[in-house]
């Protein structure tokens, strides 16, 4: 996955500068975001119970070809020069209907293969192939869109894709339980968000997800307005804070790989939530560079913390048959709102200004979780 991780963050720079190459237009580079998120908002629940009914290997390699002819259809056209922006927006939607069967199963999978004993330590390396990646891939795409054009790295994306399809291959899975098929997949659907709504700490966590990384914490799509207008450390600085931020996120992933399946989760998840909207705050105060930088490293660290303790926990107190489906209302309140949150900030900071929009969201974060951990205490004994 790492190597395939890599050619994803090729695809997805290649893919924005071709974007604004042809339009010019920074409102359709975000549509073309938008347009990769939305389906996952929307189908992600009927790729859950496609989770819990279907042999997730199989899935699995399903939806990495699906990913694979995709970025080679880009690839083509874009080398054949007959590429357009609706057909870039076309192509950005199908991947995210694939994505809406491809994540909550690859997050379901990962307790089938290690056992909950080791789920913490496999989701931890799981977050350190993603932000290694992180700052890996784009410094490369930079490289690589200079070198071999955009459909070189259209093309070497999807040859990833084969990286992941041949390990999966390789691997002898044992399926878990799955549901008894029905004839609508919306019986199963209301069955689960059932046994969602009847635990009161999965709602919790749920909506500490939807809350604190994808509606009011940090959206990194303002992170440019920071870099020029605020800071004044231009197109080089931006980097760094994104790098700053996937360097905190590493440390973060690479911490929680090396405790392991440790008692007490609840508590570190009080102090990584804590720790979050503090930092986010103090950078949206900050007009010193390097204090910028440390604090967004902070960010990363406590937005990676959190998350993963939130996914091991879930997953660990969830009946395998219901597995599927509550890592698709994961994915939608951590993938599929995040677009709307995106759409928020973008808007206030018209109004309120940058500064003031983050750190507002923050505040609201910290103000969100500070109730939850009154309304729900058994968080802190998990």
């Amino acid at each position: 996955m790492f190597v395939s991780l890599i050619g994803t963050w090729l695809q997805i720079l290649a893919q924005s500068w071709l974007v604004f190459e042809l339009t010019n237009s920074a409102f359709l580079l975000g549509m073309v975001s938008f347009l990769s998120s939305l389906p996952v908002f929307m189908l992600s629940l009927l790729g859950g119970v496609a989770a819990d009914r279907i042999n997730k290997k199989k899935i699995l390699v399903f939806t990495q070809i699906s990913f694979m002819v995709l970025a080679f259809i880009l690839a083509t056209l874009t080398h054949l020069r007959f590429i357009t922006p609706t057909q870039v927006m076309m192509i950005a939607v199908l991947n995210g209907v694939v994505m809406a069967f491809d994540a909550p199963t690859r997050h379901a999978i990962v307790a089938e293969l290690v056992g909950k004993e080791r789920l913490l330590n496999a989701i931890a390396l799981n977050s350190v192939a993603f932000n290694s990646s992180r700052i890996i891939g784009p410094a490369i795409a930079g490289i690589l869109i200079s070198a071999i054009g955009m459909s070189g790295c259209f093309f070497l994306n999807g040859i990833s894709f084969l990286a992941v399809i041949l390990a999966l291959l390789m691997i002898k899975f044992r399926p878990a339980h799955r549901i008894q098929k029905r004839a609508l997949f919306i019986n199963d659907i209301l069955d689960g968000m059932n046994y969602i709504r009847s635990n009161r700490t999965i709602v919790v966590l749920i909506l500490m997800v939807a809350v604190t990384t994808s509606l009011f914490g940090i959206s990194y799509v303002i992170f440019p307005v920071f870099a020029r207008d605020i800071l004044h450390v231009g197109v080089k600085g931006l980097g760094m804070l994104m790098s700053a931020a996937g360097c905190g996120a590493l440390a973060g992933a690479l911490s929680l790989a090396a405790l392991g399946d440790f008692r007490h989760k609840g508590r570190l998840l009080v102090c990584a939530l804590t720790v979050f909207p503090i930092a986010v705050m103090l950078f949206s105060l900050s007009r010193v560079y390097i204090l910028s930088l440390l604090m967004l490293a902070v960010v990363g660290w406590g937005s990676v913390l959190s998350l993963s303790l939130i996914n091991t926990i879930l997953q660990q107190i969830v009946p395998d048959h219901f597995r599927g489906r509550l890592m698709s209302v994961y994915m939608v309140t951590f993938t599929g709102v995040m677009p709307f949150g995106n759409l928020i900030a973008g808007s206030l900071i018209q109004v309120w200004g940058a500064s003031r929009t983050v750190f507002a969201g923050a505040f609201l974060c910290a103000v969100f979780f500070v109730s939850m951990n009154l309304i729900c205490p058994q968080i802190r004994k998990l």
